[in-house]
């Protein structure tokens, strides 16, 4: 088989560390990494000079268990089947010995990179890509649905020589005859069990189908069920198998909890949890998009700075999240399986199974989203009373018992956040300019003599029960969890749950209804047209406003434009920084409403335009030209319908 000059790079050589428990078909130039003779550099797995130069130069020298496994035998030119879990370094496994085959003379297809998401081929292009910049000039594309083809297709026509994608988006380029695999050198499939979970089994199989015979193959795989070992049996060629172990030495640092949570309490539980948590950022796992959309607007109406991402948001609008969650702007992220794939946020101390996944191995995947770059975490996982036999089960796949936690009660949520403000009363005072507020409050003592507000610790008490949001206790109403709990579970009304291939059968989740008039109205330049949503609306304005959920009122989203109601003073600098954020590609640009804060539905704006809100139901409202709405590029609607008018 052939050799070549290998290409390297940076962060991905040390992607997590794990426990290799064997390496079968040892007739290659390979050995079990374990810990009397596993390789201590890189110079020991028998790579090229010059990407041992390019690896020294980064800093790396220690390569990881399943690097150390696999790349003697890519590099011997052996096929390779690995078995290992999310964070192993396996990118760089297969990364270096597939830059190894190219040609960098030759412009066209000689590797391509098979993943089951677009959120992971843009991880692994990037991650190829950076390894060949710090050698040899290769081209690196990635290629996925949801964008646009004629930059994908512009990337093969001009010599793209490694190609990471989709099969979907392989299978496109193929039938249009833009990708030619008839002289592939490299193949390899990265998450094929997940790609296989997904239903693109026999989109692989025919993209392997089309693959020239003389070729090299690296498969690697969470897990190896049947259906992993008839494709490698089929389209590898005497693979060599690699298998680490479970994921014991990444969950060593992640607590993992449950609660028993009965469906109409998860919401109420979930946002418990988050108000009293100490980590950073956390990540909210559902099983659906309808109930990512759900929990995400549920979440922001009590006041939680949230965001929701799935498989259908725009790669763009996904990266903005992403970016925020990172900078620390958004805290709370609440995603399905498929749009965390590739997800690497060092803040996300906590991840919240809201929903149980469907496999135990997909369990592993998520709480892998915490306790990374040597940090510790937290996993929860809300199990209904007749979800707990699935408990046993997850305990199997990560050899670990589970710890049953109580989901905090609304008294101590009130206490954590009393806590939390009595904590920065100190530093307050030390920075001084408190005299209005002295002399606001004397008066109002000395008003209130021989009244029930005339005792100071009552009147401190209560301010500090309005600064952490205690209003007092309301009537008690059905459903709710207690009589004076502020976490009303008006959001989790039991309902049935149902499996649906593709669809979202889950009824909606009523939101809680504020008078209009609470506060301003204000006119932002995106609708349904745009393919907006009310909490990508909310998460725009509060992120970039400093404002928060319970800020917002009443949002009516129209054709081309949206009102919504903020009861909060928004400064001039906080109306530039949201007229410039963007939802659904379009900027916000914020401006007080001049129709009015209850202009009703058919009634002209400034310009004399007549618009309708979407009605109760969620419809379409009807199109403006005459070219249905389904005939509109997908990726300008992000795949999904417009949302409702929603009231807030």
């Amino acid at each position: 088989m052939r050799r070549r000059t290998v290409r390297s790079a940076g962060s991905v050589f040390d992607e997590g560390p794990t426990m290799t428990e064997s390496v079968l078909s040892s007739d290659v130039p390979t050995h079990a990494p374990d810990a009397s003779d596993a390789p201590t550099t890189f110079a020991d797995l028998g790579l090229p000079a010059d990407l041992l130069d390019a690896v020294s130069r980064m800093g790396f020298t220690t390569p990881t268990d399943i690097q150390a496994a696999v790349i003697p035998a890519l590099l011997a030119g052996r096929d390779v089947t690995g078995v290992a879990q999310t964070g192993t370094g396996k990118t760089a496994a297969f990364g270096l010995p597939l830059l190894a085959t190219i040609d960098p003379e030759q412009r066209r297809v000689q590797a391509l990179v098979l993943t089951p998401t677009r959120e992971l081929a843009m991880q692994v292009s990037e991650a190829i890509g950076a390894m060949a910049a710090a050698s040899r000039g290769v081209n690196v594309l990635a290629i996925y649905g949801g964008s646009p083809y004629g930059p994908q297709l512009r990337g093969i026509q001009n010599g793209a020589q490694v190609v990471v994608g989709t099969p979907g988006r392989v299978i496109d380029m193929l039938e249009r005859g833009a990708l030619d695999l008839s002289g592939l050198r490299f193949l390899a499939l990265d998450e094929a069990d997940e790609m296989l979970r997904m239903g693109f089994a026999e989109d692989v199989d025919q993209i392997l189908t089309h693959a020239s015979s003389d070729r090299q193959t690296s498969l690697f795989s969470a897990t190896m069920p049947p259906a992993i070992r008839k494709v490698a049996r089929t389209h590898m060629n005497d693979p060599v198998e690699v298998a680490t172990s479970r994921q014991s030495s990444t969950t060593d640092t992640i607590t993992q909890t449950f609660a028993v949570v009965p469906f109409r309490h998860k919401i109420g539980a979930l946002a418990r949890v988050l108000a009293t948590t100490p980590a950073e950022a956390a990540l909210v796992f559902v099983r659906t998009r309808g109930t990512a959309e759900d929990v995400g607007s549920a979440l922001i109406e009590r006041g939680i700075n949230a965001a929701t991402i799935s498989g259908d948001v725009a790669q763009r609008e996904r990266e903005r999240i992403v970016e925020r969650l990172r900078n620390g702007t958004l805290n709370v992220l609440v995603a399905t399986d498929v749009a965390a794939r590739g997800l690497d946020v060092d803040r996300i101390g906590l991840v919240v199974n809201f929903d149980v996944p469907g496999e135990p191995e997909a369990y592993v995947h998520r709480i892998g989203r915490t306790g990374r770059a040597g940090r510790t975490g937290i996993a929860l996982t809300f199990l209904t009373p007749r979800e707990k036999g699935r408990l046993r089960a997850i305990e199997r796949v990560t050899r670990t018992p589970l710890t049953e936690v109580p989901i905090p009660t609304p008294a101590q949520v009130s206490a954590h956040r009393a806590t939390t403000v009595l904590e920065s009363v100190t530093d307050r005072i030390d920075k001084g300019r408190l005299e209005s507020y002295r002399e606001q409050l004397a008066e109002f003592l000395l008003n209130a003599v021989d009244t029930p507000a005339g005792d100071p610790l009552d009147v401190a008490s209560a301010l500090l029960a309005l600064a952490v949001g205690d209003a007092g206790p309301k009537p008690w109403r059905e459903g709710e969890e207690s009589a004076d709990s502020e976490f009303s579970a008006r959001f989790d009304t039991e309902r049935p749950e149902r499996v649906a291939r593709g669809a979202h059968e889950e009824r909606r989740v009523p939101t809680r209804h504020r008078a209009s008039g609470a506060g301003t109205v204000y006119r932002v330049a995106v609708g349904h047209t745009h393919g907006a949503r009310p909490q990508d609306i909310v998460g725009a304005i509060t992120g970039e406003g400093g404002l928060r959920g319970s800020d917002l009122g009443k949002i009516d989203i129209f054709s081309r434009f949206s009102l919504v109601e903020i009861s909060a003073d928004v400064s001039p600098e906080a109306s530039r920084r949201i007229g410039n954020a963007r939802v659904a590609g379009q900027a916000l640009k914020i401006r007080p409403d001049e129709g009015g804060p209850r202009r009703g539905p058919g009634v002209g704006d400034a310009k004399g335009h007549v618009d309708k809100p979407h009605t109760a139901r969620g419809q379409w409202d009807k199109p403006r030209s005459s070219k249905p709405y389904r005939d509109k590029p997908a990726g300008k609607y992000n795949g999904q319908r417009p949302s409702r008018s929603v009231p807030r």
